[in-house]
């Protein structure tokens, strides 16, 4: 069963882009060289359980962000996770190093190029790293967020974007595509609900990616699939989670949250 077993392989790599989505929450800065600082509160979607927290931090020239970090904690406020960004290469591929050290876990896009993308990963110490060659449209990690907001137009008018998605954990790339699910309001405001799944037959098998944008804002306001964070009881990414960003914390959020660093 080829097709499944590649499947297996690409739902955790699809997971990552959770990761990434969340980090994208925070839309256009303003102002130049702003912090802009925020929350994503993670839920188990079948249960509604408070799984972790992602402490935001990303930095902005004007609209162009710059880079930033998403750190991931526990309920109790135990560190699980980091993430750092570097947009300076490529608005869409990101220089990125992901840490989970207690799986013994890493990832990375290391070097973003003309002619080609450099990446590793680590697990429990054994580390492989491999190139990949540069093509026009691609994204990765984090720059999804980017693409997305320069592609809502097109998504609202119920065209199906498709691109090349970089996916450090596996040392390559695969097809992916953003379609039209509907439409609605959150908080008076208008959105755009996607789904993102792979743009091959393995999207019969690999659950896709549920996605709600603000129109105004640009905002991420809901991710809902599998979590690149992982359950300590079995080891394996969270199969579903439902990750909210809103102003003030959620019902069900820990009273007392993770500070923004410094």
């Amino acid at each position: 069963m080829p097709l499944l077993n590649t499947c297996r392989r690409l739902l955790p790599a699809l997971g990552i882009l959770l990761g990434l989505l969340g980090t994208a929450a925070s839309g256009h800065a303003a102002a130049s060289h702003e912090q802009h600082r925020f929350y994503g509160y993670a839920f188990d979607e079948a249960t509604g359980r408070y799984l972790y927290t992602e402490v935001h931090s990303h930095q902005y020239d004007g609209d162009h962000w710059l880079g930033g970090t998403v750190r991931y904690f526990a309920p109790d406020n135990r560190l699980i996770g980091e993430k750092t960004l570097d947009f300076s290469q490529d608005p869409y591929v990101p220089v990125f190093r992901m840490r989970l050290p207690l799986e013994r876990y890493e990832e990375a896009i290391t070097s973003v190029t003309g002619g080609g993308i450099e990446m590793e990963k680590s697990v429990e110490g054994k580390r492989e790293h491999d190139r990949i060659d540069r093509n026009a449209g691609m994204v990765a990690d984090a720059g999804f967020h980017s693409f997305v907001v320069d592609h809502l137009d097109d998504l609202q008018k119920g065209k199906t974007v498709q691109f090349p998605f970089v996916v450090a954990g596996r040392l390559t790339s695969y097809r992916f595509r953003l379609v039209k699910a509907g439409e609605g309001t959150v908080d008076g405001h208008p959105v755009l609900k996607l789904r993102g799944e792979a743009d091959s037959l393995l999207r019969l098998v690999a659950p896709a990616l549920s996605l709600t944008y603000d129109l105004t804002t640009h905002y991420l306001v809901e991710y809902r699939g599998v979590s690149n964070i992982h359950d300590p009881a079995t080891g394996k990414a969270y199969p579903a989670v439902r990750i909210v960003f809103p102003s003030h914390p959620p019902a069900g959020a820990p009273s007392v949250l993770p500070a923004f660093e410094g």
